[in-house]
């Protein structure tokens, strides 16, 4: 793929839905036609679409498709059936907020919109465009925000980063990369370390590959070289992404942010979160709550389909940690930048204005 500036891994054409398929990069791009909701729901889990706004877009599409299934002509019975549909897609992947918010919103329309069932899905599909339409403006406004907030210094900085959280983690442009292209277009950026984020990879293969893209200077590390080059002087911030932040500003993100938020803070380095309203879970009071994805052991003790460790060890593979609000600089929105004890106070009001 040559390089752009713009990057859309969910896109809805005429009655379908094209993915990018996230998990051929960076060997292959390609895409993937998704023509049923079933379909959506297994994309969803298997990651080929994966970042917690994407999979929220993804399945405000999946509910479209959804829709068209559905036979019946009589209004309710579409609803009882179109509220099935949203279960599967819900039972995909429990952490990320933006998938429920997505959906939540999307059975509101459908369900608050009058006229008959020919209107609904026409309803539906706006809705789903405009979460997408929304959530890249979101994006850039999140970049904008977050450059505001990098440390002030003569010299152009170097920013850590850890999994995936940029054009293809979202409808578009990124939250965290979104700082990083934002500080990249203001001339601010030396430089972004990527950490290759065990197990998946995301970092290495994802948040690397589009930094090439875009010829943003990237140097990947592993995970447990990021001490060592805080300690070396090589880091100035860092920025994440989040895939749900609770009331209290902890925020749940891909295994290992937690380590990373501990060993900026030993070195005094601020560690961002960026992430979008959708993000911010106001039921759940703190990190404790929020619930955390394990997923197959195969992607601990295999690389690809060689298997690296002896048979007869056990494994253990949460998907996500919870890094806690006192390590947090900063939560950037596409509001502005908010302390973590601030956020509840700051945002709610604004969840009660139609953004939830």
């Amino acid at each position: 793929m040559s390089a752009t500036r713009e990057m859309y891994p969910v896109q809805w054409q005429t009655d379908r839905v094209i993915l990018i398929d996230q998990t051929k990069i960076p060997g292959e791009f390609g895409t993937v036609e998704i023509l049923t909701s079933q379909d959506m729901a297994i994309a969803i889990k298997t990651m080929i679409v994966r970042g917690a706004p994407a999979i929220g877009v993804a399945a405000a599409f999946g509910l479209c498709l959804g829709a068209q299934e559905i036979q019946t002509v009589d209004r309710q019975e579409f609803l009882v059936q179109l509220e099935a549909i949203a279960v599967t897609l819900r039972a995909t992947r429990p952490t990320a907020v933006n998938l429920f918010w997505a959906i939540d919103r999307m059975m509101q329309a459908a369900q608050s919109a009058p006229g008959d069932v020919a209107n609904l899905r026409t309803i539906l599909q706006q809705t789903a465009q405009q979460i997408s339409d929304d959530d890249l403006a979101t994006c850039k406004a999140i970049g904008d925000h977050g450059v505001t907030v990098l440390p002030s210094s003569p010299q152009k900085l170097r920013l850590l980063t850890h999994c995936n959280a940029g054009g293809l983690a979202t409808a578009g442009y990124g939250t965290a990369l979104g700082v990083v292209r934002s500080a990249w277009r203001d001339g601010r950026l030396e430089r972004v370390y990527a950490d290759e984020t065990r197990p998946r990879l995301q970092g290495a293969k994802l948040t690397a590959w589009e930094c090439v893209q875009e010829q943003i200077p990237v140097t990947v590390i592993a995970d447990s070289m990021a001490a060592h080059c805080m300690q070396q002087g090589m880091i100035d911030a860092v920025v994440v992404g989040a895939d749900r932040i609770a009331a209290n500003g902890d925020a749940a993100n891909k295994i290992g942010t937690y380590s990373v938020a501990l060993v900026a803070k030993a070195h005094n380095i601020p560690f961002f979160v960026a992430a979008p309203l959708s993000t911010i879970d106001f039921k759940i009071k703190s990190g404790r709550e929020i619930p955390i994805e394990e997923r197959d052991p195969a992607e601990i003790f295999n690389i690809g389909h060689v298997r690296i460790c002896p048979e007869g060890a056990e494994f253990y593979n949460p998907a996500f940690d919870v890094t806690p609000a006192s390590l947090i600089a900063g939560i950037i929105t596409e509001f502005g930048v908010f302390p973590p004890d601030q956020i509840e106070a700051e945002l709610a009001h604004r969840a009660e204005g139609g953004k939830r």
